[in-house]
C-alpha cells in the first residue's frame, strides 16, 4: 500500500521541524488521575497540532474493554462519533492493531468495512495505534488523501513511544506514591506522651520514599520502645525492606519477648524475605520510666548518650539484620539521668557532604552535641539539620537522613 503521490513527496515536510513540533505537542501531556481522560487531551492536541503537517482532520480514542474497542472521546470531523460506540474483535483492521501496535488502513483496502467505520464518520484513510500496557487504549486518526505513508508511520511512531513512556512514567508515580503513603503511615504522626521524657524524631528521605524508618512502640504505661533502622540503597526497595522492619518489630512485640530475641526473631524474618544483596540496620531499645534504657545494636550507627560535655557511643549488640540467619546479638543498658539525651542517626547524616566532597562526619555531630545541653530534643533535632545544610552549602542530600533524640527532664 503506497499513497505517495508526486506532490506529497514534492511537499516533504521538514523532519527537525516536525519532530520538534511533535516534542513539542507531547511536552503538553498531563498526567491526569484517569488515563481516558489524559490520552484523550494527547489526541486533540495531535489532531490539533498536525493538521496541516500530517493531515489529520479528526481523531478518535479507544479503551479495550474485553475483545472490543469502545470509543470514549472524538475530536476533529470525528467529534461527532458516538461515545460507547463498539469495534468488534472480528474486525480485520482491529486484529492487526493489536498484533502490529500501529497501523495505517484506506478505504480501498481488504478490511476496511464502511458499515463500522461509517457510524462514526470514516470515509476516508486512518491511521491507528495502541498505546498503555497491554495495548489498554487506541488513538486512531481520519487522514486526508494525497497522504505520504512514511511521514504519518515515523511521526506516529515516535508519538506511541512517547506517549508510552509517559503512562509507564505515570504508573510507577502511582506506585511511588501509594509506597509514599505506606511508609508515611509506619512513621510515628506525633512524639510519644511518656510522662518524664522529651522525645523527637524526623526523617528526610532523598527520593518519594526512602529507606530510614524510626517508630515508638508503647509497651506498657512505664515502658516505651524506640526504633531506628536504615535499609540499603534508597528508593522503593529500601524502603519497603524498612517496612517490614517495622511491622515485624510491631508483631514481635505483642509477644512480650526481651529484646535480644526479638532482635535475633526479627533477623531470620529479615533473612527469609530480603534479596541477598539487601540488608537493614536496626537500633532497638526499651526506655523504663526510672531511667533505665536497655538496647541493642544491630549493625547500626551507635547512637550517642550525651551527658553534659560528654559523648558516649551505644554498640552493644552484632550483625545488620539479613545476612546470616544464626547472628546472636547481645544487649547494653545505660542509666539515664535527668537531662541526658540519647541522639539516634542514620549514616546520611554524617556521610552529608560539602560541595568540595567533604563529609559532615562524627567529629563535627559530636562537637554540635557537647554544645547542645539544655535544649529541647525538637530544638536539637532542627539544629542538627539546619548544621548539616550550612556544612553543604547547596549540595544536594545524596542518601536519606533521621534523627531520634531521646531526653529525660
Amino acid at each position: 500500500m503506497n499513497r505517495r503521490s508526486a506532490d506529497s513527496i514534492r511537499r516533504r515536510p521538514d523532519f527537525r521541524a516536525l519532530y520538534k513540533k511533535l516534542e513539542s505537542t507531547l511536552e503538553r501531556i498531563e498526567c491526569k488521575e484517569n488515563v481516558s481522560q489524559m490520552l484523550s487531551g494527547v489526541l486533540k492536541s495531535l489532531v490539533g497540532d498536525f493538521k496541516d503537517w500530517l493531515g489529520f482532520e479528526g481523531g478518535r480514542l479507544y479503551q479495550r474493554q474485553g475483545e472490543y474497542l469502545v470509543l470514549c472521546s472524538g475530536h476533529g470531523t470525528s467529534a461527532g462519533a458516538p461515545p460507547g460506540y463498539r469495534i468488534p474483535p472480528t474486525y480485520e483492521p482491529h486484529r492487526r492493531l493489536l498484533s502490529e501496535g500501529l497501523i495505517i488502513v484506506g478505504p480501498d483496502d481488504p478490511g476496511f468495512d464502511p458499515e463500522i467505520e461509517g457510524p462514526i464518520g470514516v470515509t476516508s484513510a486512518f491511521a491507528a495505534m495502541a498505546v498503555g500496557e497491554g495495548n489498554t487504549h487506541v488513538i486512531a486518526f481520519s487522514i486526508r488523501e494525497p497522504m505520504n505513508e512514511e511521514h504519518v508511520l515515523s511521526s506516529l511512531n515516535a508519538a506511541r513511544h512517547a506517549i508510552n513512556l509517559r503512562l509507564h512514567q505515570r504508573r510507577l508515580t502511582d506506585i511511588l506514591e501509594e509506597s509514599r503513603i505506606i511508609q508515611e503511615s509506619l512513621l510515628p504522626s506525633s512524639p510519644p506522651a511518656f510522662d518524664g521524657y522529651d522525645i523527637y524524631g524526623s526523617s528526610r528521605p532523598t527520593e518519594i520514599v526512602g529507606g530510614d524508618v524510626f517508630d515508638y512502640l508503647p509497651l506498657s504505661p512505664d515502658l516505651l520502645g524506640v526504633a531506628i533502622a536504615d535499609a540499603s540503597g534508597h528508593g522503593l526497595p529500601a524502603a519497603l525492606l524498612a517496612r517490614d522492619v517495622i511491622t515485624g518489630l510491631r508483631v514481635a512485640m505483642t509477644d512480650d519477648l526481651k529484646v535480644v530475641k526479638v532482635i535475633e526473631r526479627l533477623n531470620r524474618v529479615i533473612h527469609r524475605a530480603a534479596h541477598a544483596t539487601k540488608f537493614i540496620s536496626l537500633f532497638y531499645g526499651e526506655l523504663e520510666a526510672n531511667g533505665t534504657f536497655v538496647y541493642c545494636n544491630a549493625g547500626h550507627n551507635p547512637p550517642f548518650l550525651v551527658r553534659r560535655r560528654t559523648c558516649r557511643e551505644l554498640r552493644s549488640g552484632d550483625l545488620v539484620l539479613g545476612p546470616s540467619p544464626d547472628a546472636r546479638y547481645e544487649r547494653g543498658h545505660v542509666r539515664l539521668e535527668n537531662g541526658d539525651m540519647i541522639v539516634m542517626y542514620t549514616d546520611g547524616l554524617t556521610e552529608r557532604r560539602s560541595r568540595m566532597g567533604r563529609q559532615f562526619g562524627k567529629v563535627r555531630l559530636r562537637d554540635l552535641l557537647r554544645g547542645s545541653y539544655g535544649l529541647t530534643s525538637r530544638q536539637l533535632v532542627d539544629a542538627i539539620f539546619a548544621a548539616t545544610e550550612e556544612f553543604a552549602q547547596g549540595n544536594p542530600q545524596q542518601d536519606d537522613v533521621t534523627l531520634v533524640v531521646v531526653r529525660k527532664v
